[in-house]
């Protein structure tokens, strides 16, 4: 009889990769946002590692948390933020797109003086160094929109 402890489960891959997922589409572009969404959902159910998302360009809309979505739409913020939880993923943000949004933290919202912040919880701003940064250290880049 053969020894059945060497099979892998199904849906976990033998030689597991480093991504990192660029989301430069926002919520205008939801089939675009939501591919994202359920491309980095996958690679981490296949036992891949994503060391950062980073939301970029029009990407950054989808990290405010005064959105309203309409009843017909999937949230695609709250999407994230729930795969953020459950798999301890990072969600960064291009801060100098996010200040130019309108989208800012506690920290940004202080600097400024401004009446308050608007960044939903699980995201976190940074620069286009953390980016690259991740880039490096993963096996693969992909990015989603335009």
């Amino acid at each position: 009889m053969s020894d059945l402890s060497i099979l892998k489960s199904p849906g976990i891959t033998s030689n597991p990769l480093t991504y990192t997922v660029l989301v430069r589409s926002g919520p205008d572009l939801q089939s675009q946002a939501l591919s994202a969404y359920l491309f980095t959902k996958e690679l981490l159910l296949q036992g891949h590692q994503v060391l950062r998302v980073f939301f970029y360009q029009q990407g950054v809309y989808l990290a405010s948390n005064l959105r309203v979505v309409p009843q017909d739409e999937l949230n695609v913020t709250v999407l994230w933020q729930q795969l953020s939880l459950d798999h301890g993923l990072e969600l960064g943000v291009c801060i100098a797109g996010a200040l130019c949004s309108g989208i800012v933290d506690e920290q940004e919202s202080s600097r400024y003086e401004l009446g308050g912040n608007n960044l939903a919880d699980q995201f976190t701003l940074m620069g286009l160094g953390q980016l690259a940064a991740a880039s490096a250290d993963s096996d693969r880049l992909v990015s989603f929109g335009a």
